[in-house]
């Protein structure tokens, strides 16, 4: 009888442990669990930890609530101002509701990568190439809003979209980078050419000032002559001032108006040689160039 007593507590233990270990269920703490009675919702959303549910009339679904990377695979479209481009994206969402995300939706990580991939080609259709490369975060908050206004039926948030890349044909690349080529071309040429309308600003206030001390000319032609001679050239080069030559021309036309004049001085009217023909030029430079330089030698 004792036995028999003894044998019936064992069972009974071994059917409780048995009982208790298909009844058992641990829940993590980043994990949410969804219990079925029979196929219906029952209670509450289980909590980390430990827990029990009633074996072969239960069904207990665990839901991740970690943020979840998704990246979205990359989509081929016509931008507003007809431009192909590829364009790949990533996700980060998470579940917030777990028995909607269990009961509402049958693979809620398939629906947003859906839904991800349909928002994305449809913002590659509304904005236009430069939008796509430099107002990307404006890009990212309509994206977002596309994908997260479904999904929160799904009991899914999104936290935030990221356009990754913008590939772009290799035509488009060219006229890209000869577009940009140019505009730098430009700025180049609109910045020498301030720096010319500055340089001779200051020319013209230095030559005025030089004009009421000539030998301030002077001055920067020595300087000059000393700057080039630092060098260590074995050609020294001498510029001869404008003014010099220009003396040179006055004196010799005054010399030739004198002579001229002595001329219908000796000889009055009727009785006047022909005139002599006019100096060739060549000669005229060649005469300057021989007083220029025998006042050089003085």
């Amino acid at each position: 009888m004792v036995e028999e007593l003894i044998g019936a507590v064992a069972a009974a233990a071994a059917g409780g442990l048995v009982y208790l270990a298909s009844a058992a269920r641990v829940v993590k703490q980043y994990e949410r669990g969804v219990v079925f009675r029979l196929g219906r919702l029952h209670g509450e959303v289980r909590r980390p930890g430990f827990n029990l549910i009633v074996p072969a009339v239960d069904r207990m679904r665990k839901v991740n609530l970690q943020i979840v990377t998704m990246p979205v695979p990359a989509q081929e479209g016509i931008t507003r101002d007809n431009v192909t481009v590829r364009v790949d994206a990533v996700v980060y969402f998470k579940v917030v509701d777990p028995a909607a995300a269990v009961v509402n939706v049958e693979d809620y990580r398939f629906a947003v990568s859906q839904m991800a991939q349909t928002s994305l080609r449809s913002i590659i259709g509304k904005s236009e190439l430069d939008d796509l490369l430099s107002n990307r975060e404006k890009l990212n908050q309509g994206l977002e809003l596309m994908i997260d206004s479904p999904a929160v039926e799904w009991g899914v948030t999104i936290d935030r979209v990221e356009i990754k890349d913008v590939s772009l044909p290799d035509t488009m690349k060219r006229s890209m980078a000869r577009q940009a080529e140019a505009d730098r071309e430009r700025r180049a040429r609109l910045i020498n050419a301030d720096a010319e309308y500055q340089a001779s600003k200051k020319l013209a206030q230095a030559a005025h000032q030089m004009a009421d001390t000539p030998s301030a000319l002077q001055l920067r032609l020595l300087q000059t002559v000393m700057a080039v001679a630092a060098e260590k050239n074995s050609t020294l080069v001498l510029p001869i001032p404008v003014e010099l030559l220009r003396f040179l021309e006055r004196g010799h036309q005054e010399t030739a108006h004198q002579e001229g004049a002595q001329q219908e001085a000796a000889h009055p009217e009727g009785s006047r040689p022909a005139p002599a023909s006019a100096e060739h030029p060549v000669d005229t430079t060649e005469q300057a160039i021989d007083e220029l330089r025998r006042a050089v030698e003085q």
